[in-house]
């Protein structure tokens, strides 16, 4: 299995254009911002051919702040397109990461933030209309089939963390979707899009994409198991550079989930928890700068 991913990028700097809180007598003082830069890639699916999402706005929502509506100004907004930006997220290369599509950037607070929310476009409605959320599959790619996002115009497309903007350092988050997960078949020829299936994994330090690279895998078990952590950490170190939680489905006779990281490039062992299983310890395993590294499949085991 192959998946896709979407990358959100914070370049995050204390008193970097930050907002001005005017005081008594003309005086004003800085108080602490980052700066948000939102861009997307992605990898190729085995099951589609395409994957077409038509955004009018990127917003992040602050810890507290999920039940305000998404025109509320409490939520920051990193990107707003006058005319809906439409992208194509199969097609963009993960070696183009902060060239192939940047989204926006905007001043926000440092802090803990919950979601980042992706406003889409409404399908048209009619016959004959051409929907601008839509899929083709890798069996039949010049047929358009809409694809139904729940929410995703009214209160945008939900994508769930937690992840931390810090100031006075550059700071990211991957939201990665598998398309496996989030897309899904409704048994009338129709899909929906599911924002579980996008997860929030968050990147230690995307100075210079020219020094990334990534890991790419799969973890399997014979045992029902829904969700993992996993965490990736340098050789030498016990601070994970990358961590998030992977979701499994049934495929194959075993449950399987997979994975993908961008990191530095470097030596690095991957850590996976699950529970009612052992804790899983990838053999050392070497990334290079612009490359994919394709780990052969994990095998949890149950806990005795």
């Amino acid at each position: 299995m192959k998946k896709t991913g979407i990358f959100v990028i914070f370049a995050a700097a204390l008193g970097v254009a930050a907002l001005q809180v005017g005081g008594c007598g003309g005086g004003g003082s800085a108080a602490p911002s980052a700066t948000l830069r939102v861009a997307i890639t992605d990898r190729n699916s085995d099951s589609f051919s395409s994957v077409f999402l038509d955004i009018k706005e990127v917003r992040v929502v602050p810890a507290g702040k999920e039940a305000l509506p998404d025109g509320d100004p409490g939520l920051p907004v990193i990107a707003s397109f006058a005319t809906p930006l439409s992208v194509d997220v199969m097609t963009l290369g993960a070696g183009k990461l902060f060239l192939q599509k940047l989204l926006g950037e905007a001043v926000v607070p440092p802090g803990t933030y919950s979601q980042v929310r992706l406003v889409l476009s409404p399908n048209p409605t009619g016959a004959g209309r051409a929907p601008v959320n839509y899929i083709t599959l890798a069996a039949d790619p010049a047929t358009r089939i809409p694809l139904d996002t729940p929410s995703g115009q009214e209160s945008g497309l939900k994508i769930l963390g937690p992840f931390e903007v810090k100031a006075g350092e550059v700071n990211a988050v991957m939201l990665d979707f598998d398309p496996n997960t989030a897309i899904v078949a409704r048994g009338n020829g129709g899909y929906n899009m599911k924002p579980t299936g996008i997860r929030i994994v968050q990147v230690a330090d995307p100075a210079t994409l020219a020094d990334f690279g990534s890991m790419t895998g799969d973890i399997v078990a014979v045992q029902s198991w829904s969700a993992a952590t996993l965490s990736v950490v340098p050789r030498g170190s016990s601070a994970s550079v990358a961590s998030g939680t992977i979701f499994s489905n049934y495929t194959g006779g075993t449950w399987r989930g997979t994975y993908s990281s961008f990191v530095p490039a470097g030596t690095y062992r991957i850590f996976l928890k699950a529970p009612s299983f052992l804790t899983y310890s990838s053999p050392v395993t070497t990334v290079a700068a612009g490359t994919q590294t394709v780990l052969a499949p994990f095998t949890i085991i149950p806990a005795p």
